[in-house]
């Protein structure tokens, strides 16, 4: 602990004992946030730079601007809002997958699935959450029935994607 001290005191003062400046701070660039989000069907964006990045985690939801505290999160079903630089926003519904964010500004999505809301049929949404509680009633043994509890909550989000 000590060591930690005294190697942070050298850093703040020189060895001539003068006062270091541990940041400079530079003109005001606009912030950048290079965004990359896959899924096994398909890159969606690759290091592109993007405004916000709006993602569903277990934890709760939380937007992504540059300069964001470091985090890694679980994803939980629910829809990607993806902010562009004009301002336009692109969403995608994911089913799981992580969301890495980076000291450097960048982030990291990874899907288990991923399509664009825009390419949701309403009602195969519909008919799939209703074959997903039918899974649970038949459900015979208890890892069916947390299989089937899996399906019902990817399909409940689908289904308030496609609203």
């Amino acid at each position: 602990m000590a060591v930690n001290l005294v190697r942070g005191t050298l850093l703040r003062f020189g060895r001539q004992g003068g006062y270091v400046a541990l940041q400079r701070r530079g003109f005001a660039d606009a912030p950048q946030m290079a965004f990359t989000f896959a899924a096994p069907n398909g890159v969606y964006y690759n290091n592109a730079n993007v405004k916000q990045v709006d993602v569903p985690s277990y934890s709760g939801s939380f937007g992504i601007l540059p300069n964001h505290v470091p985090t890694l999160a679980v994803l939980k079903p629910g829809v990607i809002t993806v902010i562009e630089n004009d301002g336009s926003p692109k969403k995608f519904f994911v089913s799981s997958g992580t969301v890495t964010i980076n000291d450097d500004s960048s982030v990291q999505v990874l899907a288990e699935e991923a399509v664009k809301v825009e390419d949701l049929d309403p009602s195969a949404c519909r008919e799939t959450l209703h074959w997903a509680h039918g899974q649970v009633s038949s459900a015979a043994t208890d890892e069916a029935r947390a299989e089937a509890q899996v399906a019902v909550e990817v399909a409940e989000a689908l289904v308030k994607a496609c609203e």
